[in-house]
């Protein structure tokens, strides 16, 4: 019966955790932030953009998703997203009219209309991937002005705004529905050390916790290795090592590495940790290496994160630290939480825990965590940026197979058994498949 439902537990969290990764392995459609330069000379105000016209034309409340197939209206994305190049530049008036009624720009306070200047939308673009067009707008401003305000509209999600053509300018991360403060347009708004630092800490949190799928199952795959701390803290030190000289070159731009690249070897170290851990119990004598290797790699997918976003050249050692220490919290955090799922199981394992509490516990967070599957949360949903049932249905599983040991403690390696290895497969699962998606689909 024990060999039945030990079966029985690996195909459920391979089927489910397969389903969740299909949900949000894709990366095509990943909202990217706007980059916006601001330039003031000579009277003229010039804001140009970098930005995906069809993600804020198709009304998709970008401030909520990380991924437009995870909106409601995504077919309006994707039809948007394969026509012409000059009908999505046609529509630009109408993103303009919007902004300027925000207003987008405040001059001295005042209220300032911007005006097309040049549009342009690439062609050729897979349409599988987001395309990034160019606009420049301009307005006039009195040659007097000391100062404009930048308002970036709610739901169109995140904007990097940089002045350009002083000395110490300012650089700022705008949320959707937030304002600068004022720019000063003689210079010297930069941000100070402290700032950029400080700045810097959520955009890294927020690439693990919610975005980062990827880097969470990695860390995962770590986790499930043993019940030893040691081993954990080799793998942790030696993945945080390599990850955090990769992160500095490649924001350097030291090292180039295409993400077509990239992207699918990330997928594969998930793989390997996880089918590591279903053959081995403990810390081999290459492990860490081999993590520092996919440290490497994962560095690399932390640096394209900050090619999205940009670093401030004044302020970019802080930055940059902030980033990674956001990263690293992201990542002890996601090992907390899941140290928190299972210490109970571990503790009735090692036995030092009452069984019938541990099993009335998993029976209660198992049934709480499906029934809010079908909870509508929408802030819930917007804070994740996420499905919310992307998150619980694994909770589900992991406190089912805690159950699980809990109840056949009695057997040789119950943790192993019904929680290590089941978790470790549906991780594999995950892997693979964002492999072959990354490679062949």
């Amino acid at each position: 019966m024990i060999d039945t439902l030990y079966k029985v537990m690996l195909k459920l969290v391979y089927a489910v955790l397969l389903s969740s990764a299909v949900t949000g392995a894709v990366r095509a459609h990943e909202v990217v932030p706007t980059i916006a330069d601001l330039t003031v000379a000579d009277g003229i105000a010039d804001l140009s953009l970098r930005v995906n016209l069809e993600a804020l034309l198709s009304g998709i409340d970008l401030d909520a998703v990380a991924d437009t197939n995870d909106a409601e209206n995504a077919g309006d994305y994707d039809s948007l997203r394969v026509l012409p190049a000059e009908q999505i530049a046609a529509r630009v008036p109408e993103l303009l009219a919007a902004w300027n009624a925000g207003p987008l720009l405040r001059v001295d306070g005042q209220a300032v209309d911007l005006e097309t200047v040049s549009v342009s939308v690439p062609e050729n673009v897979n349409e599988e991937l987001p395309r990034i067009s160019q606009v420049l707008l301009q307005a006039r401003v009195p040659a007097a002005a000391r100062g404009v305000v930048v308002a970036w509209p709610a739901g169109s999600g995140a904007m990097v705004l940089r002045q350009q053509g002083v000395q110490d300018p300012y650089t700022g991360y705008l949320e959707g529905g937030a304002q600068s403060p004022e720019i000063v347009l003689t210079g010297g708004g930069q941000e100070t050390a402290w700032q950029a630092f400080l700045t810097y800490i959520p955009v890294g949190f927020d690439h693990i916790l919610p975005k980062g799928l990827d880097h969470i199952l990695f860390v995962l795959g770590l986790f499930f290795l043993s019940t030893q701390l040691k081993p954990l803290i080799w793998q942790v030190s030696a993945f945080t090592a390599a990850h955090t000289v990769t992160l500095a070159l490649g924001a350097l731009g030291v090292v180039t590495v295409p993400g077509s690249i990239v992207e699918p070897l990330i997928a594969a170290s998930i793989v390997y940790v996880a089918v590591e851990n279903i053959f081995t119990s403990g810390l081999s004598r290459w492990r860490p290496f081999v993590i520092f290797g996919f440290g490497l790699l994962h560095g690399l997918g932390f640096a394209s994160v900050l090619g999205e976003f940009g670093l401030p050249e004044d302020q970019f050692i802080p930055a940059l630290i902030g980033f990674n220490i956001g990263v690293e919290i992201g990542q002890l955090t996601v090992i907390a939480i899941m140290a928190l799922c299972v210490w109970q199981a571990l503790r009735v394992a090692r036995g030092a825990g009452g069984a019938q509490g541990a099993k009335l516990l998993y029976t209660g967070l198992a049934i709480a965590a499906l029934a809010l599957c079908f909870v509508p949360m929408p802030d819930v949903a917007a804070a994740l940026e996420a499905p919310v049932p992307l998150f619980l249905v694994p909770f589900a599983l992991v406190f089912t197979a805690c159950f699980l040991s809990v109840q056949f403690r009695q057997t040789a390696a119950p943790y192993r058994r019904f929680v290590a290895v089941p978790a470790s497969v549906g991780i594999a699962a995950v892997g693979a498949y964002w492999f072959i998606e990354r490679v062949f689909l």
